[in-house]
Parts: C-alpha cells; structure tokens; sequence
C-alpha cells in the first residue's frame, strides 16, 4: 500500500459475507480531532497490523502518538511518515515480554509533561499449537502470558496514577474468544488473551470510580500478518485492519465501555446452550485434524 493510502485509510475490500458480519463502521473525524486535542495517546503492538492502521489514522489528529514496539527499524519508517503528514510522534522500541525493558518504557513515559491521557493496549502474542506437541514448549505459554497478560499489567498499574489525574481513557484490544467456548490448539493464546480481559474488567469499575474511562473491544478475526501461519484462517472471513483502527478510533470519543460485533450474543448463547454437545464432538474434530495434518507430512 502507498504511503498516501495508508495515511487516508485506503478502503476495505469486502466479500458480501464479510460486508454483513462487519457492517461499516462510520467515524466522526471532527469529534475524534476535538477528544483528542492536545492529548497524548499511548499505543502498544504499533509497528504492525492494526497498531500500523491506528496511528496512520490518529496522525491526522493534533494529538501526540507514543508508539511501542519491538521492531524499532519499523517504528522509525512509519514516525518518519507522521511526521511528513504534519503529525507529533514519538516511538521507544520495548519488548514487552521483559520486565526491565517495559520499567524502561515507563521511566519515559513518567518524564512527559503531561503524562498519557489515553491508553490503547494493542500489542499481543497468538500461537496456534497441539498441546500434544507442546510438550517440551513451556516458552510458549511464558511467551504469551508475558505479551497478553504481565506487560499490560505492568503498564497499566503504573501509569493508573497519571491517568487518574488527567481523567484518561484505557482502551483494552481484545478478541471475540475470550467470550466464547475454548478452542482446541489454542490453549496459550486463549487463556492469555482472557487473563488480562478478566483482570481488566475486574479492575474497571475501580478506574472508573476515579474518573479512568475504560473500553474493552472485542475484535473479530482480523486479517493481519499474525493470523497469516494458519492455513484455515486464509479463506476464513476476516475484519481488516484498517475498520479494527476505525472502531477503536470511535471509542476514543463515544467512551462506550464495551464493543462487540452484532453476533456475538448467538456465539455467547451457543457456547453455553451447547457446552455439552460443543465437548463431546470436539475430540472427533481433533483426531480427524489430527490425521490430516499426518497425511500431509508423510
């Protein structure tokens, strides 16, 4: 994509399948440049995907963008872009996964004059792995916990201070199966990825109560290169990453604590009408998987 088609947004190319699981999303560019005015905003997982998407659409706001990532040849090409389209950025490569490096990152953030004022935990880890074959894979689990989990803890009771004092805005990027009944192969990614969405609902009613709006989103699968590993996901239908950007960028100005596509609430009542017959035929799925995937490697 072209550098001036990443800075408007481009636009979505939809099968009519997609088109109605992922109804347009219309965005207020003057409600979002007013909330924004003079802010600054915080983003986590900015380098790629929908972090990428986000700022390129935040640049066009007067706030000042705080992106975080590991891969920092890759922050410095798209600050270099904000910067050309008139935009105040500022990036620190952090790996997130270390706690010394994300204390790094903070003991930065602690130095900004006016501290952050929105918070939009983007950054995540997805593995898709039999635990048959995670055996001797513990990392795996580490790994995950520490992206999905630790560092948006660490981040967040850190900076819940400054962003109680500048009556901030914590958006947590999460997933549609965290709501959902457990999936086979996904047992480092899932229970992650809920770690942090229980933990930060548990403690939104307490931000809250201090003036921290919180928002949790619930994204559908999303075409981005993390989902690129799994075969089965390639014609599977998918959110682009630039609508993902556009819904998170209009719960910066609607403050709605909770974001969803319109069919979750069937997903929701299947996983718990259905529990039973959902684990009596999950087994069947995964030996005939199973043998598939030996097929193919013989």
């Amino acid at each position: 994509m072209s550098k001036r088609n990443r800075l408007s947004g481009g636009s979505d190319r939809y099968s009519i399948l997609e088109f109605l699981l992922f109804p347009p999303t219309r965005l207020s560019e003057m409600r979002l440049e007013k909330s924004l005015r003079g802010k600054t905003v915080l983003i986590t997982g900015a380098s790629y995907g929908i972090g990428e998407s986000l700022t390129y659409k935040l640049a066009k706001t007067a706030a000042h963008l705080i992106l975080v990532a590991r891969t920092e040849e890759k922050l410095r090409e798209i600050q270099i872009e904000v910067k050309a389209a008139g935009g105040k950025v500022s990036i620190y490569p952090t790996d997130l996964t270390r706690p010394e490096s994300v204390q790094a990152l903070l003991m930065n953030l602690h130095e900004l004059p006016g501290g952050i004022d929105v918070f939009i935990n983007n950054a995540g880890k997805s593995i898709r792995r039999s635990i048959m074959h995670s055996l001797d894979r513990h990392h795996d689990f580490t790994r995950t916990m520490a992206i999905n989990y630790f560092g948006p803890v660490q981040l967040t009771l850190n900076l819940i201070p400054v962003l109680e004092k500048n009556k901030g805005h914590i958006i947590n990027v999460s997933a549609v199966n965290v709501l959902l009944a457990p999936a086979p192969f996904w047992a480092a990614y899932q229970a992650s990825k809920a770690a942090f969405d229980n933990w930060f609902r548990c403690v939104a009613p307490e931000l809250n109560a201090v003036g921290v709006r919180t928002t949790s989103i619930y994204l559908p699968l999303v075409r981005t290169r993390m989902i690129e590993p799994t075969a089965e996901y390639r014609n599977m239908p998918a959110m682009s990453a630039r609508h993902a950007a556009k819904i998170i960028c209009q719960s910066i100005y609607t403050e709605k604590k909770y974001h969803a596509p319109w069919w979750l609430i069937f997903g929701q009542l299947g996983s718990i009408l259905l529990r039973p017959s959902w684990e009596a035929l999950m087994p069947y799925f995964v030996r005939k998987k199973t043998a598939a995937i030996k097929t193919e490697n013989q």
